[in-house]
């Protein structure tokens, strides 16, 4: 006689998380993961206006990406807190801005990291041109999205973000980034 098992399949990490009203990124900010993070805020914001916990690892990646994800969290109706920890770069940053200064958190040895942006167009003169010209306007209008989140005049923006811009968790609290360094959780909660 076979025996059979009434037992509940593990669930993934994420899947688990997710129902705790916890989302992670980590990685690189992609089209795909935009996507992902799109369906999993919006699941989250109608079933309830509960805080939803956003954990953020990312090196950065594809700015519009990084745009998708920072709107739909100001889009949606639930508080969303973030935690970096890691790094904290480019893409990432815009997204890990995208909340008020209360809900950003960081555990302390995380690292942040913003520059202006990089394209990689080839072909002729009017297309390099006109990539030339939309990276500007990206910097511009990061930069001032930067300065508002930040409270930094946009012309110190400017000019952090012509290189790397690296901060520690400590200079990026001082700088308007971060708003708390945590050690446990619960200063979370």
């Amino acid at each position: 006689m076979q025996q059979s098992n009434h037992l509940t399949p593990p669930r993934s990490i994420a899947d688990r998380l997710f129902q705790s009203r916890v989302l992670l990124i980590s990685g690189e900010i992609t089209q795909k993961l935009a996507a992902d993070m799109m369906g999993r805020l919006m699941i989250l914001s109608m079933r309830s206006e509960e805080p939803i916990t956003l954990f953020i690892n990312s090196q950065g990646g594809h700015v519009e990406s990084g745009d998708t994800i920072h709107d739909m969290i100001r889009f949606i109706d639930s508080r969303v807190r973030i935690v970096g920890t890691g790094w904290v770069g480019s893409a990432a940053a815009l997204i890990y801005v995208s909340v008020p200064i209360e809900d950003r958190f960081c555990l302390p040895n995380t690292r942040f990291l913003w520059h202006q942006p990089a394209g990689g167009v080839q072909g002729s003169s009017s297309d390099i041109s006109i990539e030339a010209e939309q990276i500007m306007q990206i910097r511009n209008r990061t930069n001032k999205i930067f300065a508002r989140q930040t409270g930094q005049a946009f012309e110190k923006i400017q000019e952090d973000s012509k290189r790397n811009f690296w901060l520690n968790a400590s200079s990026a609290k001082n700088y308007g980034i971060v708003g708390h360094i945590v050690k446990h959780i619960d200063e979370v909660r």
